[in-house]
């Protein structure tokens, strides 16, 4: 694909995923892909499995792939378990969903919400006025969970370079803190005039749930969307640095200890710096099942459902763009109609969320990037958007 038209989907998309590096790594032999149309269902498009085929490569290790809805099924994985063995990737794997995370917390606020015990309209500070200071006095809920909010992100000590974030992945960050040190800083703008994607909104909401509840955000969300969904492979750890259960190994590009540039395993990595903006690990299967019974409105019911599918009417902090986030999703038009979804990047992992509005195409993926937090989107995971969707309009 041409570096114009990635650049140009990335943009369009807003997804915030990474591009492969330019230097290509050694890998193991590579993995044939291994795919599987769903019985009496139309398969998807061809692309998907040319898009995934010869992984390992520069850019990628593995790849995991469901495609569901009225339009047909297919499902697909490559790539490797881990660099070692060069065994196959196991399509069943678990991994770390990054800020698809962001989802099931905005979907647990507006249940929340419904329930009456959660106002959109009522500020931050009137939930938590110990942690939220004047500055921020009229920021409301509904604008933590659509980014306008104003409020910068938290100094969190580790560093700039992805060696540094390597060598404090197993510091264990508070989110009252993160809160506190967020907002102790002067506004970026005033809150509901613009929007600037960041996981302190999140965070912030995951305090809002814990106090409006007297329980914790983790047992909140398995209570209200993992249980009932039967997402088995799905958790949030916490502290827990490690992945829980089969998961295909995450590495990343980065200097080696012998002054080398090459790939370093990274799948054991703290995630309480994300916390309820990025801290989730599961699968495929259970990203689609939620996905899809989220926009079947089985998850958040009735009117506040339609917050997930209103962007405000603001334009992007850096950009200049039209708001591209919702309450939990975001949306651009791609092959035509309305794609709505997440993504998520951790160290090692890249994953998305995705539908159209009616259902009758959803996309859930894996990838596991070897610059999962770089400044472009990931090569392999542009073009599984692209093969399952079409280009921006």
């Amino acid at each position: 694909m041409r570096t114009s038209t990635r650049s140009l989907l990335a943009a369009a998309l807003v997804l915030g995923v990474a591009a492969g590096p330019a230097l290509a790594p050694a890998f193991a032999a590579p993995a044939a892909p291994v795919t599987a149309p769903a019985p009496a269902a139309r398969p998807a498009s061809p692309d998907l499995s040319a898009v995934i085929a010869g992984l390992p490569r520069a850019d990628a290790t593995a790849a995991l792939v469901r495609v569901g809805g009225s339009e047909g099924a297919w499902r697909g994985s490559a790539g490797v378990h881990d660099l070692v063995s060069g065994a196959p990737a196991d399509p069943g794997a678990r991994f770390r969903a990054g800020s698809v995370t962001k989802v099931f917390t905005a979907a647990t606020v507006l249940q929340l919400a419904s329930e009456g015990r959660i106002d959109l309209d009522r500020t931050a500070r009137s939930y938590l006025p110990e942690l939220i200071p004047g500055r921020y006095a009229t920021v409301t809920v509904r604008q933590l969970l659509n980014h306008t909010h104003g409020i910068p992100a938290p100094d969190l000590a580790v560093g700039d370079t992805v060696e540094e974030w390597y060598a404090h992945r197993f510091d264990v960050h508070d989110p009252e803190d993160m809160a506190r040190s967020a907002t102790a800083k002067p506004r970026e703008f005033r809150p509901g005039t613009k929007q600037h994607y960041l996981n302190i909104g999140y965070t912030i909401a995951g305090l809002i749930v814990e106090r409006v509840t007297g329980d914790t955000y983790e047992h909140q969300v398995e209570r209200r969307i993992l249980r009932p969904l039967g997402l088995r492979d799905t958790c949030l750890p916490g502290e827990a640095a490690e992945l829980a259960g089969p998961y295909n190994h995450g590495y990343q590009t980065m200097r080696l200890d012998d002054g080398t540039t090459g790939l370093r395993d990274v799948s054991v990595w703290g995630v309480t710096d994300a916390w309820a903006a990025g801290d989730l690990v599961s699968t495929t299967a259970d990203l689609e099942r939620f996905i899809r019974a989220l926009f079947a409105g089985r998850v958040v019911r009735g009117p506040l459902l339609e917050e997930m599918f209103t962007l405000p009417r603001v334009a992007d902090l850096r950009s200049g763009d039209p708001a591209a986030y919702s309450a939990g999703l975001s949306m651009k038009r791609l092959g035509g109609r309305e794609v709505w979804g997440k993504t998520g990047g951790r160290w090692g992992y890249n994953a998305a969320v995705a539908s159209t509005r009616d259902g009758a195409r959803t996309l859930v993926y894996s990838v596991n990037s070897t610059d999962a937090k770089g400044q472009d989107m990931n090569p392999t995971a542009l073009n599984l958007m692209v093969a399952a969707y079409g280009l921006p309009d």
